[in-house]
C-alpha cells in the first residue's frame, strides 16, 4: 500500500502540486511573520547594544507621575548639583551631565520639518568626542547660535558645514544655527535608526530642550576600575534614593529594545491575520482536493479493496498521502516564508538609516508553527475524503469513475445548527458578556463562515443557475453553466474558498466604510468651523501655533469665532488619562455646538473642569464632585466639576481652565484651532490669509472642513488598501481551487468532451464552455461572499454603534462592485489551465477513454 500511495501521487503531478502550494501558501504567511518579528526584535536587540555599550551606568530623575508609574524620566530635569553629587560618590570614575532628549525640530530648505521614519528629533549638549560619537568635519559648538549635526540629518536635509539651518526646539522657540561640524556614531554610522540629533553648547541646550540653566536630564557615569556596572548601579540607588532611576547599559538597552518589541507584537498580528485567512481558504481547497483525488481514484481504490485490502489500508493510504503533501508543502512553506521575512525584515530597516539587519535567523517558532499548521490543515481537510474513500464497495470497480453524490440534507441540517449557533454567540459577544465577548465575536464569525460554506451546496444550484444565465447566450455558454450545477457539493467547496476570502474583505471593508463615512458626517454636522488649523506630529512634540500666530489669527476681519485648544497626559485619581483645555471655553462651545445638560459650560476659572454627559456616566461624576489631577510637571490639584454638557463626539472628555494647564501641561501652547468665518466670507480666501500667517511655521497649516475630514479619513484609507492585499492573498489560493475542481470536470468528462467534439464543437466553444464554468463558479463564490461579509460587517457596525461612535451602515458599494469585476476576470485566469486541457484532447481516444 506505501508503494501504491507513492505512485499515486507521483502518476498525479499537476494535482501534487497544486495540492503542494495550496499548504504552501497556508504556511508561508505564518512562518514569514514568525521570521519578521524574530528578525526586527533581534535587529533591534543589536541596534541598542550598540547605542549603549559603552555606557557602564546612567541616571536620570523620575518625575511626578514616573513616581506614580508613568510619565519618562528622561525628560525630567535635575539640578547640576547633582552632577558634582554622583562624581563624588564611591566607585564612580567618572559623571558627565547631559542634555538629551527628543524634541529638536530641524526645518528643511522648503521650511518644512524634516520628518525621519523614526519620529525621532534628537536635541543634545555637545560633550565632546568618546567611544560612541565621532567628529568626522567641522568643529565643536562654541556659541549658543551654533550646532553639530549627525551625517543622516545633513543628507536627508542637504546641509553642510557652514550653512544655516532653522531649528525648533522644545520651547517651541524658532532660532536660526550655523552648522559648525558633522558627526558620526562609531562603525561609520550617520545615524543609529534614522533619527536626527542636533547637539548645541551646553548652555544653549539647557535653555532651549529643559527651559532652565544649570540643568541636566541624564548623567553618564564610568565605573572606577574594578568596580561591576551593576555594583556601581547599586551603590548610586542607594545614595541617590528614590528620586531617580539609576540603570546600566545592558538594562536600558534591554528596555528600548522591549519597548519597540511590544510595538512590533501588534503588527505580527496583522500578519498572522493574514496568516489565519490563507490558512482558512487553504482547508477549503485541500478538502476539494483530496475529494478529487479520491473521486479520481475510486476505481483504483474499488480494485484494491477486491484484491483484499482493508478500509483501515485506504484510509491510511489516503491520509498518507496528506502526510506527504503537508511535509512537503510545510518545508517549502517555511522556507518561502524564511525569505519573506527575512526581505520583509530589510525593507523596515531599510527605513531607519542606518539600522543594521540582524543575521538571517531560524527561530523555533517558525518551525514548528510551520510543520503543525502545514500537516495538521492537511489532515484536517484530507479527513472527510480518506473516510469516504475507505467507504468503497469492490463492485465500484466495475461502474464509472465518478460517484454519484449523496443527499444534501444531513449536511444542510448541520449547516443550518451551526450557522444558527453562531449567529446567537456572534449577537451575544456584540451585546456585551464580559471577559467572553471577544471569544464570542470571533468565534461567532468564523461559526457563521463555516456554517454558510456548509449550506453552500443547497443553494449553489439554484444561484448557479441564475448567474450562469448571464453567460448562457450560445451553446458552449450553457453548457459551461450546466456543468458548474452538475456538482453541487464540489462546486460549493470551491466557491467557499472564494467565499471566505470576500466575505472577510467585505466585512472589514463595510466597517471601516461605516466608521469614515460617520466621522465625515460627525464633523460635518457638529463642528461649526470653517476652517482647522493643524499639523503632523513628527515627533512627541505636538505641532503648535504660537500665541503671536494665534492674536494675528483671531484679529482677523472675516474670522467670527475662533477656539484654540491644547492637551497633555496627565494622571487622575492615580490612573493615566488625557485632558483638553481650551484658551476661550465660549468659543469652544460655540464651534461645537455644544449644549449644557447641568451646570455651566461657557466659562472655566482655575481649579474647575467640565466633562461630556457621557464622560459623567462612565466615571459617576456628578456637578460639585471633585478628581485629583498630576501634571506632567509634577503639579498636582484637586479640580472641581462645574458643568456638564450634553452628548457630543467632538469635545467629549475631561476639559479643564487654561491657565491650569498652562502651569501643568509640558507643552500648553494650542496645537489645533478652529476658526468660524462671518457670513458671506470667501473660505478659500480666509483660508489663504491663515497660511500666510503661518508661514513662518513649518509645523501647521490651515485646512478647510472637507479637507480636516479627509485628513482625518487618511487612516481608514490605509486600512482599506491593508485589507485589499488580504483579499489578493484570499483570491490567490482560491484561484488554485477552481483549477482543481475544473481539471477534475475535464477529466470526469473526457468521453463526453470527445463526443462533443465530433459532432462539431469546436477547439474555441470548448474554451469557451470551460472559461464559462470557471467563471460561474468564481462569481458565485464572491455574490455569496459579498452577503455573507455585508450581514457581518453591518452587525458590528450595528452592535457597536454607541461604543465607537458609528452612524448607519454604509456599504462600501465601489469596491463591492470592483470585487464582482474582479471575480470575473479570476475566473478567466482559473480556467487557462483547464480550458487548454480540454481543448488539446485527442477527439477519438477521448471517445474511447474509460
Amino acid at each position: 500500500m506505501f508503494k501504491a500511495t507513492l505512485k499515486s501521487l507521483l502518476a498525479r503531478k499537476l494535482r501534487l502540486t497544486l495540492s503542494t502550494l495550496a499548504v504552501v501558501l497556508s504556511v508561508m504567511f505564518v512562518s514569514g511573520s514568525l521570521v519578521l518579528t524574530d528578525t526586527l526584535g533581534r535587529t533591534f536587540d543589536n541596534l541598542f547594544a550598540n547605542i549603549y555599550t559603552y555606557t557602564d551606568v546612567q541616571v536620570s530623575a523620575k518625575s511626578q507621575l514616573q513616581q506614580q508609574g508613568g510619565g519618562n524620566a528622561a525628560n525630567t530635569p535635575f539640578p547640576a548639583s547633582t552632577v558634582d553629587r554622583v562624581a563624588k560618590m564611591d566607585g564612580v570614575a567618572r559623571a558627565t551631565g547631559q542634555v538629551f532628549l527628543n524634541g529638536a525640530m530641524p526645518v528643511g530648505r522648503n521650511n518644512k520639518i524634516v520628518i525621519n521614519q523614526s519620529r525621532q528629533q534628537y536635541g543634545g549638549n555637545w560633550t565632546g568626542e568618546d567611544e560612541l560619537v565621532k567628529l568626522v568635519e567641522g568643529r565643536a559648538p562654541a556659541a549658543g547660535d551654533e550646532v553639530v549635526i549627525n551625517k543622516g540629518l545633513s543628507k536627508s536635509a542637504n546641509y553642510k558645514v557652514g550653512d544655516s539651518m532653522d531649528v525648533i526646539t522644545r520651547d517651541q522657540q524658532r532660532g536660526t544655527y550655523k552648522i559648525v561640524g558633522l558627526m558620526q556614531y562609531t562603525g561609520g554610522r550617520d545615524s543609529m535608526a534614522g533619527e536626527s540629533t542636533i547637539f548645541f553648547t551646553t548652555a544653549k541646550a539647557q535653555e532651549s530642550m529643559l527651559g532652565a540653566e544649570d540643568e541636566f536630564n541624564v548623567i553618564d557615569v564610568k565605573a572606577a576600575p574594578g568596580v561591576s556596572d551593576e555594583q556601581l548601579r547599586d551603590t548610586l540607588k542607594g545614595q541617590l534614593g528614590d528620586g531617580f532611576v539609576v540603570r546600566t547599559g545592558k538594562e536600558l538597552s534591554d528596555e528600548s529594545s522591549q519597548a519597540i518589541k511590544s510595538v512590533l507584537k501588534y503588527f505580527n498580528y496583522v500578519l498572522l491575520g493574514f496568516g489565519a485567512v490563507a490558512l482558512l481558504v487553504g482547508v477549503f481547497l485541500i478538502l476539494n482536493t483530496f475529494s478529487i483525488i479520491v473521486a479520481q481514484r475510486t476505481q483504483e481504490l474499488a480494485l484494491l479493496r477486491a484484491m483484499g485490502a482493508a478500509r483501515g489500508q485506504i484510509l491510511r493510504s489516503v491520509l498518507l498521502e496528506a502526510v506527504i503533501i503537508g511535509v512537503v508543502g510545510s518545508v517549502f512553506g517555511f522556507l518561502v516564508g524564511l525569505g519573506l521575512g527575512a526581505l520583509g525584515a530589510f525593507l523596515f530597516v531599510g527605513l531607519a538609516d542606518g539600522a543594521q539587519v540582524a543575521g538571517l535567523g531560524f527561530p523555533i517558532s517558525a518551525i514548528v508553527a510551520s510543520f503543525v499548521i502545514g500537516i495538521g490543515v492537511t489532515m484536517v481537510a484530507a479527513l472527510m475524503p480518506a473516510l469516504k474513500a475507505s467507504r468503497v464497495a469492490p463492485i465500484a470497480a466495475m461502474r464509472e469513475s465518478a460517484a454519484p453524490d449523496r443527499p444534501l440534507t444531513r449536511l444542510t441540517v448541520i449547516g443550518t445548527v451551526i450557522t444558527a449557533a453562531s449567529i446567537g454567540a456572534l449577537t451575544w459577544g456584540l451585546a456585551g458578556a464580559g471577559g467572553a465577548t471577544l471569544s464570542l465575536v470571533f468565534g461567532g464569525v468564523l461559526g457563521v463562515l463555516i456554517g454558510v460554506a456548509l449550506l453552500t451546496p443547497i443553494v449553489s444550484r439554484p444561484l448557479v443557475a441564475g448567474l450562469g444565465s448571464l453567460f448562457s447566450w450560445t451553446v458552449p455558454g450553457k453548457l459551461g453553466r450546466r456543468n458548474s450545477a452538475r456538482n453541487p457539493r464540489r462546486t460549493a467547496i470551491t466557491a467557499g474558498a472564494v467565499m471566505i476570502g470576500i466575505a472577510i474583505v467585505t466585512a472589514i471593508s463595510t466597517i471601516f466604510t461605516s466608521l469614515s463615512t460617520a466621522l465625515g458626517d460627525t464633523v460635518s454636522k457638529d463642528l461649526q468651523a470653517d476652517l482647522v488649523v493643524l499639523g503632523q506630529q513628527t515627533s512627541e512634540l505636538p505641532p503648535v501655533v504660537t500665541p503671536q500666530e494665534l492674536q494675528r489669527i483671531t484679529a482677523l476681519p472675516e474670522a467670527k469665532t475662533v477656539a484654540a485648544l491644547t492637551a497633555d497626559a496627565v494622571e487622575i485619581d492615580g490612573k493615566p488619562n488625557y485632558v483638553v483645555s481650551y484658551l476661550d471655553p465660549a468659543a469652544y462651545v460655540s464651534v461645537l455646538k455644544l449644549k449644557a445638560d447641568q451646570g455651566r459650560i461657557d466659562r472655566l476659572e482655575q481649579g474647575e473642569f467640565m466633562v461630556d454627559k457621557k464622560t459623567a456616566e462612565n466615571r459617576d461624576l456628578k456637578l460639585g464632585d471633585t478628581i485629583s489631577v498630576t501634571f506632567a510637571k509634577g503639579a498636582q490639584k484637586t479640580l472641581k466639576l462645574v458643568g456638564i454638557t450634553g452628548d457630543t463626539t467632538l469635545g467629549g472628555g475631561i476639559v479643564i481652565d487654561y491657565a491650569d494647564a498652562q502651569a501643568g501641561f509640558s507643552f500648553p501652547q494650542p496645537w489645533q484651532v478652529y476658526v468660524a468665518l462671518q457670513d458671506g466670507a470667501s473660505v478659500a480666501a480666509a483660508k489663504d490669509s491663515v497660511n500666510d500667517i503661518l508661514k513662518d511655521n513649518p509645523q501647521v497649516q490651515a485646512y478647510t472642513k472637507d479637507e480636516y475630514v479627509k485628513t482625518n479619513q487618511q487612516s481608514f484609507t490605509v486600512a482599506l488598501v491593508i485589507v485589499q492585499v488580504l483579499l489578493l492573498i484570499a483570491l490567490a489560493i482560491s484561484v488554485l481551487g477552481v483549477i482543481n475542481t475544473l481539471l477534475l470536470s475535464v477529466i470526469e468528462r473526457t468521453r463526453e468532451l470527445g463526443m462533443l467534439r465530433a459532432v462539431g464543437l469546436r477547439r474555441s466553444q470548448t474554451w469557451v464552455m470551460v472559461t464559462t464554468e470557471s467563471v460561474v463558479i468564481t462569481v458565485f463564490g464572491t455574490v455569496l461572499g459579498l452577503a455573507v461579509g455585508v450581514g457581518l460587517g453591518a452587525a458590528i457596525v450595528t452592535a457597536l454603534k454607541d461604543a465607537l461612535g458609528f452612524g448607519a451602515v454604509t456599504l462600501p458599494w465601489g469596491l463591492m462592485i470592483a470585487y464582482f469585476f474582479a471575480s470575473m476576470i479570476v475566473g478567466g485566469v482559473a480556467g487557462l489551465i483547464p480550458s487548454v486541457r480540454a481543448v488539446r484532447l485527442n477527439v477519438l481516444g477521448a471517445i474511447a477513454y474509460e
